[in-house]
C-alpha cells in the first residue's frame, strides 16, 4: 500500500537538525522518525540554507513554500488570472512569471490547459491569446529603391554599449502600413526596458514621420542616445530628428531585420490589437495610447517579469 506524505512537525525538525549535526546519515534518521528516506531527503535538500539544515528556519521555508503554492486555480485567483488574458492580453507565461514574483506559483501549461478546457466548452478565452492559433506571417522585404537614404550612418559604426543593453536610450523605430497602405504607425521601442511609444500618422512621409518621433521622444531626451531603423525612405529625415534629440541616428543592413529584432516583436505585439487587414486611418491617437499603455504594462520574461514600464522607471530614477 502507498503511504501518504505527512508534512513534518517541528519537533521532528528539531529531532533531524540534532540528528544531522551528529553525522547520522539520511537513511538512519529515517528509520529514527519512522520516515521514508526519500522524505529525509527531500526535506533537508528543500529546507536547508546555505548547505547547513536548521529546524526553524526549515519550519518557515516550508510553511511559505504551503501557502504560497494554490492547489487549483478557482476563485480570486482564476478571476485574476482570467483578467489578465482578456484585460491586458498577458501571455500564460507572463501570467505565470508575474505571479511567481507575486509568491503565487502557478505553471503557464496549466494556464494553457485552462484555457483550452474553456475553448471545448464554447468559451472564448483563447481568443486572448496573442495568435489565437494563427500561423505568424513575416514582414515582406518591402519595395525597390530601399537604403537609398543621404548621408546615412551605418548600423556597424553604432557603438558596443548598444549592443550590451546596459543602459537607457537605445531605441529602434519602424513603421507599421494599414490595409492598402491606408494611414500608418511609427513604432519606437527602447532596448533596454522595452518601452514603447506608438504615434498615428496620416501618411508614410519623411516629414510626419520626423514629427511623430518628436512628439514621441522630446519628453524623454535625457534618455536618447542613439535611434536605428530599416531603410525606408519614410527616415530620410534622420539628421533633423538625431539633431533635435541631440542622439546619433543608425541604419541596418538592408533586408537584415534581425538587427532590429526587438522592434520587429514589438510591432507583432501591435498587431495582437490592430489586424492586418485594418486600415490604420481609422484607429485615433487615443486608442495607440491606450495600446501602448497595454504593452509597457505588461510583464516580460526578458525582464524577469517586471514591466517595461517598471524597468524603465527604475532606471530613469523615476523619470517618467
Amino acid at each position: 500500500m502507498a503511504r501518504h506524505y505527512k508534512q513534518l512537525t517541528y519537533a521532528e525538525r528539531c529531532q533531524i537538525e540534532i540528528l544531522k549535526s551528529n553525522s547520522t546519515t539520511d537513511a538512519q534518521i529515517a528509520k529514527v522518525l519512522g520516515k521514508s528516506r526519500s522524505t529525509i531527503c527531500r526535506e533537508i535538500k528543500r529546507n536547508s540554507c546555505s548547505g547547513k539544515y536548521k529546524a526553524q528556519s526549515a519550519d518557515i521555508f516550508s510553511k511559505k513554500r504551503k501557502f504560497r503554492t494554490p492547489k487549483k486555480m478557482r476563485g480570486a485567483l482564476l478571476a485574476k488570472i482570467e483578467g489578465h488574458l482578456k484585460n491586458q492580453q498577458w501571455s500564460p507565461s507572463q501570467i505565470a512569471g508575474r505571479l511567481k514574483r507575486e509568491g503565487i506559483r502557478i505553471s503557464h501549461e496549466t494556464i494553457y490547459q485552462h484555457v483550452l478546457k474553456d475553448k471545448k466548452n464554447g468559451g472564448l478565452l483563447y481568443k486572448h491569446l496573442r495568435r489565437s492559433g494563427k500561423k505568424y506571417n513575416k514582414r515582406s522585404k518591402g519595395s525597390a529603391g530601399r537604403g537609398c537614404i543621404p548621408n546615412r550612418v551605418d548600423i556597424s559604426l553604432r557603438p558596443m554599449i548598444v549592443e550590451e543593453k546596459s543602459r537607457l536610450g537605445d531605441w529602434e523605430t519602424d513603421t507599421i502600413i494599414g490595409a492598402d497602405h491606408d494611414g500608418a504607425i511609427v513604432s519606437i521601442v527602447d532596448r533596454t526596458s522595452k518601452l514603447t511609444k506608438l504615434a498615428k500618422v496620416e501618411r508614410k512621409t519623411a516629414l510626419e514621420v520626423e514629427q511623430a518621433i518628436l512628439f514621441k521622444l522630446s519628453p524623454l531626451s535625457d534618455f536618447v542616445h542613439t535611434i536605428t531603423s530599416d531603410n525606408g525612405k519614410e527616415f530620410a529625415n534622420h539628421q533633423a530628428i538625431a539633431h533635435a534629440l541631440g542622439a546619433t541616428f543608425y541604419f541596418a543592413h538592408p533586408y537584415h531585420s534581425w538587427e532590429r529584432g526587438l522592434n520587429e516583436h514589438t510591432n507583432g505585439l501591435v498587431r495582437q490589437y490592430i489586424s492586418k487587414g485594418e486600415r490604420l486611418s481609422s484607429i485615433s491617437q487615443e486608442q495607440l495610447d491606450e495600446i501602448e499603455s497595454l504593452l509597457n504594462h505588461r510583464p516580460r520574461a526578458s525582464l524577469n517579469f517586471n514591466t517595461p514600464l517598471e524597468i524603465f522607471a527604475r532606471l530613469s530614477h523615476g523619470h517618467i
